[in-house]
């Protein structure tokens, strides 16, 4: 979970946060490795950890929905600003980043075909006018859209290549902000009011 803000932990970091001696953390740190769940990249005297790929990030998510419910009778996190807005490996999660998957499908602007999750013409021209480029809209090799299982929500979210440029936009308007060592994302008052203009909310699908 401490990975999954996208950035990189050394061996003791991880350690620490998980309450395990530094030769435990490396011997799971190295199977995770072996694995393909986890990146390594040395540097100096330092072994950096980090997710291997966006799916495995998903992959966390999704079985964070498996998680029971805390004491309050909700899923997920308690902090409430984890809840609200918070970073899954690179694009938004929490009901900010559910309400914008809502609002982008409600409209009409997120549609499914035969290779799957994609936009259409009018999500297209939506996402240009929010400053995105036609580069940024360009067919690649990893998908633009997907969707990702919110663990506190129990709804989705968006993710591939539009939720990780469509967050760092919302970076460069300044409607979120990082926080060091934290998912939490910070909300500017400016950004609460832009992002409900431009992602209306609305009511879950039954």
């Amino acid at each position: 979970m401490l990975l999954m803000d996208g950035r990189a932990r050394t061996v003791s970091e991880l350690g620490a946060v998980t309450g395990l001696t530094k030769a435990s953390a490396s011997e799971h740190a190295t199977r995770l490795v072996d694995a393909g769940l986890l990146a390594a990249t040395r540097q100096g005297r330092h072994k950096y950890l980090r997710l291997a790929s966006p799916a495995v990030a998903r992959l966390v998510e999704a079985m964070m929905t498996l998680a029971p419910p805390v004491s309050t009778g909700t899923f997920g996190p308690r902090d409430p600003a984890l809840r609200e807005a918070r970073l899954c490996y690179n694009h938004l999660a929490g009901a900010m980043g559910v309400q914008l998957y809502r609002s982008l499908s409600a409209r009409g602007f997120l549609a499914y075909g035969p290779s799957g999750l994609g936009l259409s013409p009018s999500g297209r021209a939506f996402c240009l006018g929010l400053g995105l480029t036609q580069d940024d809209l360009a067919p690649a090799r990893t998908p633009l859209c997907r969707d990702c299982l919110d663990w506190s929500e129990r709804d989705y979210h968006l993710s591939g290549r539009l939720g990780r440029l469509l967050m760092a936009r919302m970076e460069a308007l300044d409607w979120l902000r990082r926080r060091d060592g934290h998912r939490a994302l910070t909300v500017t008052p400016a950004g609460r009011q832009a992002f409900a203009q431009a992602f209306p909310p609305v009511a879950p699908s039954l």
